[in-house]
């Protein structure tokens, strides 16, 4: 199949979607034009613009096999009790990852483990990460390194290919409507309390990978529950057994490498996707670049009940997440090491 009828396709099925928008962590930010940056960033001659075409066709149909058999081993194995499906899932991301041609770096370690209910029952406290957002690139990468399910916005389960993978994959789908924040609430802690790590996005939009964007603090209220007056009407809802409250990771991710070359400001366009960008040509373009990699550092966790209050806890966790990406966006070699605290 030609390089042409590829591109076609993909643009069909991810640019003219109607009325979605990207999850909670990957969702349509305010509409702002894209940098002029990212129009041609290197002239290419026709020879090398066939060469690109090809080896993106072929990551393409790579992606296109690959996926439909591994979720549909995977939904396989959802009946099954224990973290086996867990773990699949890491390995779906992390293949989709290696035909997309992007390396992965991680500097620190994660706090938590694979998970599981045996896991809670060891007195494993869960983990909730939170990272940088500035492209759908998130996603797989953070997903290929951390034993986690993803908090995202109802919209993407009718995304091509990312739906599919996201929801097999046990993802978190909530809303912006009020009468089921409740409901999508008590699906976090409950999923928390017996064995899955969350990962979400507190920007709550993408950036252009150039800064890092206040953290909201009410992606924090399921690590730390309110407190309810002793006079005040009780709440029907879940909670965490004593002493398995979850912890906070901070996540630094940034995508530091193109071409065997670090990135530059006029260079992030080909990973971010933010502001008035289609979805089909992005995901074009970057499959026709070789050599990329997305670095990720993983930051000291933060205990909920050391905090006075959210904003205070994701003013921390903001704090750690901001000064380590602009660490690697400088490409600073003393970086390993570098924690939250320094």
């Amino acid at each position: 199949m030609s390089a042409a009828l590829f591109r076609n396709r993909l643009t069909g099925l991810m640019s003219r979607r109607e009325g979605s928008s990207p999850p909670k962590g990957l969702p349509r930010p305010e509409r702002h034009s894209a940098p002029q940056g990212h129009v041609a960033l290197n002239p290419a001659t026709p020879a090398r613009r066939w060469s690109e075409s090809v080896c993106a066709s072929l990551r393409l149909a790579g992606v296109v096999v690959w996926v439909p058999l591994s979720v549909g081993f995977e939904a396989l194995l959802l009946p099954i009790p224990g973290v086996l499906k867990i773990r699949w899932t890491r390995v779906i991301w992390g293949v989709l990852c290696k035909l997309l041609d992007l390396d992965i770096k991680v500097i620190g370690q994660p706090a938590g483990t694979v998970g599981g209910q045996k896991g809670r029952d060891r007195g494993e406290r869960p983990v909730i990460y939170v990272a940088n957002h500035s492209s759908w690139l998130d996603i797989p990468v953070l997903g290929t390194k951390i034993y986690s399910v993803f908090v995202a916005k109802g919209d993407i389960e009718r995304w091509p290919i990312m739906g599919l993978v996201s929801k097999i994959g046990r993802t978190i789908f909530v809303s912006r409507n009020k009468s089921t924040t409740g409901r999508e609430r008590d699906e976090m802690i409950t999923r928390l309390a017996t064995g899955d790590n969350l990962i979400l996005f507190p920007e709550g939009t993408s950036s252009d990978g150039s800064r890092v964007l206040p953290f909201m603090s009410t992606f924090f209220a399921i690590a730390k529950l309110p407190r309810i007056p002793k006079n005040a009407p009780q709440i029907d809802m879940p909670s965490y057994p004593a002493g398995l409250t979850p912890l906070i990771q901070p996540i630094s991710l940034v995508y530091d490498r193109l071409e065997g070359l670090p990135v530059t400001r006029t260079r992030r366009a080909v990973f971010a996707w933010y502001g008035d960008m289609d979805l089909g040509p992005h995901v074009w373009q970057f499959l026709k670049k070789r050599n990329k990699r997305a670095t990720i550092l993983l930051h000291h966790p933060l205990a909920p009940e050391d905090f006075p209050s959210r904003k205070a806890l994701a003013n921390a966790a903001w704090s750690a997440v901001a000064k380590g990406a602009a660490r690697l966006r400088q490409n600073d070699e003393t970086v390993h090491g570098w924690h939250s605290h320094s």
